[in-house]
């Protein structure tokens, strides 16, 4: 679930030519969530979401999400953190674009995914598969329990 927040943080960042085209990257001035606010959002929630096609602020929200989901969930630490804003995310992105969906009337894969982050989040997956163990000892993690 890790590689599904960092490939398009890194495709983004990059415009390695997979979804984001060769010179279109965030490192080349493009903008990460113009293409998909502008052009792929849909009612009911098309008029909340396209006036933030490629607002800074919005730009570097999301690309810290992909990130940082994508580290937590890939490392095993911050785990339920990471999981909880990974479901947010991909929550967003469902309601952005796919109220119904094209090619299911009701389920896609964001919803799908959103409960597989669940499960993680409930399920200590960070501790048997990832540094979890180990940032669970950490001062901070002791001090600020709700980064388990």
């Amino acid at each position: 679930m890790g590689w599904i927040f960092l490939w398009p943080f890194l495709d983004k960042v990059f415009g390695l030519g997979v979804a984001t085209e060769k010179g279109s990257g965030w490192v080349d001035d493009g903008s990460p969530t113009f293409g998909f606010l502008e052009f792929a959002t849909k009612d009911p929630f098309k008029d909340v979401f396209q006036p933030l096609a490629g607002n800074a602020v919005a730009d570097w929200m999301f690309m810290l999400g992909l990130r940082g989901v994508g580290l937590a969930l890939t490392l095993g630490i911050a785990v339920r953190f990471g999981a909880v804003a990974g479901a947010t995310m991909l929550l967003l992105m469902y309601a952005a674009s796919a109220i119904w969906p094209e090619h299911n009337p009701f389920l896609d894969e964001h919803l799908v995914y959103a409960v597989i982050l669940i499960g993680l989040a409930t399920t200590n997956v960070g501790r048997t598969m990832g540094f979890g163990r180990l940032w669970e000892r950490t001062r901070l993690v002791n001090r600020y329990r709700f980064l388990r």
